[in-house]
């Protein structure tokens, strides 16, 4: 511990720095074209375009955003859990096949245990399945996001039309918002079989998303 503590913030940190910055870049770049791609959407309907304000705020913004993030949480949520009890042989992403892993110990409480270890009861049983629950609620609360900012751009392209825009509840049983949901989900899981897959046979050198070089096809980590 003291041993990480001499390096410095970047060092210890770089890893969420880079997720995050590139997230952040990839983002402002997202609103920015999406700005200037419904602007153009808007001319052509005859339209008045939106100022940059106005666009973050608007179901369209918000539409494709969140339709993106709940495909992430949810993979992730589900990725968690399987995980717990799915193996996948010879995978750098499974637990071994035969053998138990420091991840199924019992928590037990100690001078460095987080607080929940040390505090026990529900506190303990709730924290043994935050990382999951974590995921479970941003998926949720995504999932709302992405249905009231598909609907309010749905509500405004009626308008635009001089069309009377069906109620909410009725938008989500029409395929527009589920076929917006499914084509990001799919790719979620299409993304894990492949490193799931691929892991198998082949290697990244000093990753730990790899197993090793030199660590046979059949072997799991």
């Amino acid at each position: 511990m003291a041993a990480s503590k001499r390096r410095g913030f970047l060092y210890r940190n770089g890893l969420s720095i880079f997720a995050v910055g590139f997230f952040l870049i990839f983002w402002a770049a997202q609103a920015i074209t999406g700005w200037l791609e419904h602007n153009d959407e808007l001319q052509e309907k005859g339209a008045a375009a939106l100022t940059f304000g106005a666009y973050l705020t608007s179901g369209s913004f918000a539409e494709v955003t969140f339709e993106n993030w709940e495909s992430e949480f949810l993979q992730m949520f589900l990725y968690v859990l399987v995980t717990v009890k799915l193996r996948q042989a010879g995978s750098s992403e499974s637990k071994a096949l035969d053998r138990p892993k420091d991840v199924d110990a019992e928590p037990k409480p100690g001078p460095n245990a987080p607080w929940p270890v040390k505090r026990g009861g529900w506190v303990l049983t709730l924290y043994k399945r935050s990382l999951s629950l974590a995921f479970l609620f941003l998926f949720l609360a995504s999932f709302g996001l992405h249905a009231w900012g598909s609907y309010r751009d749905y509500v405004n392209d009626q308008q635009l039309k001089h069309e009377v825009p069906k109620a909410f509840m009725a938008f989500l049983g029409e395929p527009r918002f589920w076929f917006e949901s499914f084509q990001n989900w799919q790719s979620e899981f299409l993304a894990i079989a492949s490193i799931v897959l691929l892991s198998i046979w082949l290697r990244q050198f000093g990753s730990p998303e790899s197993k090793p070089v030199d660590m046979p096809h059949s072997e799991t980590p």
